[in-house]
């Protein structure tokens, strides 16, 4: 094997949704809503690795903050890094995404249907997603692996001279894919840096049962520290699935024609928001969702906030269950057969912003590759205190987004 300079590879994966008001609450004939069908086993395990990257995340991050993430975003960047891996990497790979006795073929085939049909699961929701593959043009790939990313996330491939302006047009591309929420993935590019993989995802819809500007009013949003602050609090009454519990309350908002929807889980009593996230599991989800909401007519009230989170996963990852590739004993020959590559970092950059029209969601997840050789009626769920949310799609039980919210911003 010969030697080269010290290069790294990374793999920016963007995630992004945007949601806006409805100006009706019923379902035209017109509308269309197409089930998202992936095998069941692949299902249970993206909802086994979505609580399970939350509640390792939790263990890593300050108990006070906000928390948000794309579990989708991070399952499809490690999906498209799973194919550039081998042995072991790939293996502690399989097992943390939770696909263990999966197939690659079977996994890849699921993501192309998603990457192919979520966009039209509900013709009321505009969801897009899209892949491109930027790399420095001198930096040799396997022909395997930007055939798989062709084939299965239907990336696009593109060779550059790395210098300003292809950092310029890599941001371009990551801006107009998330509606301007993620305005960059990148400040520079480094010499050692020779690829840039990015997948985006992008969630327009409206709130099915919409929030009346004219309720927004100033409410005491009690924080975990014993005090209170001022919110913007939004107020609507309609029918919704919810569930009442001694650990936490439950209540769906649905988008649109009602395939996407918004799960708010609200401590009850003694319990906090990271105690329940902690708690919870893909089976409790699961049941949550299948038997225990039941359609009441009921009063919601959610603060307006945005705000921004980021993180660096690569501790929550390796107690995961992800090591080798953290290492220089990392196997992935399949992005390059002549280095000796090693994942660098992780990372995660999200947005949240609600409000009376929807929901707008962003998120970016870079993988950094090195190498050193080449209840009742008319009850009230009112998010007064802090509160988790969960985005998903129903048909093909997938999370998009899930996040704790501890101290909303209101605006």
């Amino acid at each position: 094997m010969f030697k080269v300079l010290k290069t790294s590879i990374l793999f920016p994966a963007f995630l992004a949704g945007t949601f806006w008001a409805c100006n009706s609450n019923s379902v035209n004939p017109d509308d269309q809503i197409n089930p998202v069908e992936i095998p069941s086993n692949i299902a249970a395990g993206t909802t086994t690795f979505a609580f399970d990257l939350f509640k390792n995340l939790q263990a890593t991050q300050p108990a006070n903050e906000n928390l948000f993430v794309s579990p989708l975003s991070l399952h499809m960047a490690l999906g498209m890094l799973l194919n550039g891996a081998e042995n072991e990497t790939a293996a502690e790979i399989l097992k943390t995404l939770q696909m263990e006795g999966i197939s690659l073929t079977d996994l890849n085939k699921a993501y192309q249907t998603l990457i192919k049909e979520l966009p039209l699961a509900d013709s009321k929701v505009n969801l897009g997603l899209a892949n491109s593959v930027w790399h420095r043009s001198e930096f040799q790939v396997e022909t395997d692996f930007k055939n798989v990313l062709k084939d299965s996330f239907d990336a696009e491939i593109n060779g550059l001279t790395f210098n300003d302006a292809a950092k310029d047009k890599i941001n371009q591309w990551a801006s107009e894919k998330t509606n301007g929420k993620i305005k960059k993935v990148i400040d520079q590019i480094k010499p050692e840096q020779v690829m840039f993989l990015l997948n985006a995802l992008y969630f327009k819809g409206d709130w099915k049962y919409q929030f009346d500007a004219k309720n927004t009013i100033d409410t005491d949003f009690k924080l975990e520290a014993g005090s209170s602050k001022t919110v913007k609090m939004m107020y609507t009454k309609s029918d919704f699935r919810v569930a009442a519990g001694s650990k936490y309350n439950a209540i769906e908002l649905p988008y649109a024609n009602g395939q996407f929807n918004v799960t708010l889980l609200i401590p009850q009593g003694q319990n906090t928001i990271g105690s329940v996230m902690s708690g919870i599991t893909a089976q409790e989800w699961s049941e949550l969702q299948s038997t225990r909401l039941t359609e009441k007519n009921v009063e919601v009230g959610l603060p307006r906030f945005t705000f921004s989170y980021s993180a660096k996963l690569n501790t929550t990852l390796e107690k995961m269950g992800i090591t080798r590739a953290f290492t220089n004993a990392a196997q992935l020959g399949k992005i390059n057969k002549t280095a000796d590559l090693f994942v660098d970092f992780v990372k995660q950059d999200t947005y949240l912003g609600v409000d009376e029209k929807g929901t707008e969601a962003a998120a970016v997840t870079t993988v950094g590759i090195g190498v050193e050789s080449v209840g009742p009626e008319d009850a009230r769920y009112i998010c007064d205190r802090p509160f988790a949310l969960i985005i998903s799609e129903k048909t093909s039980n997938t999370i998009l987004f899930m996040g704790r919210m501890m101290n909303p911003d209101s605006k």
